[in-house]
């Protein structure tokens, strides 16, 4: 199962923890559907890092492996058992 690890300000939607072992129904998958399993086991998190139209909002970045799936393929970037996939809001700052 892929690790997602959460920032402080969605943990408080996932019952306050900082990690999360998401089952991927079928094997590997996507953020996409890593995501939307976390949204039905958490509610809130997923509304969080996408927006209405089911878009990553600009000031969330998701990395798996350490890698920035806006570099990848998207929300298409895929998922293994193995993966680590962080979930960071944006700081900005001036």
């Amino acid at each position: 199962m892929p690790t997602v690890h959460l920032p402080g300000a969605l943990r408080t939607y996932a019952g306050g923890q900082r990690l999360l072992a998401v089952g991927l129904a079928g094997g590997p998958g996507t953020v996409a559907g890593l995501l939307e399993a976390v949204g039905r086991d958490h509610p809130g998190v997923r509304q969080r890092v996408l927006d209405e139209r089911g878009v990553l909002r600009r000031h969330v970045n998701v990395y798996v492996n350490g890698q920035s799936v806006r570099d990848l393929a998207g929300l298409a970037t895929p998922v293994g058992d193995h993966d680590e996939v962080w979930i960071v809001p944006s700081i900005s700052g001036g």
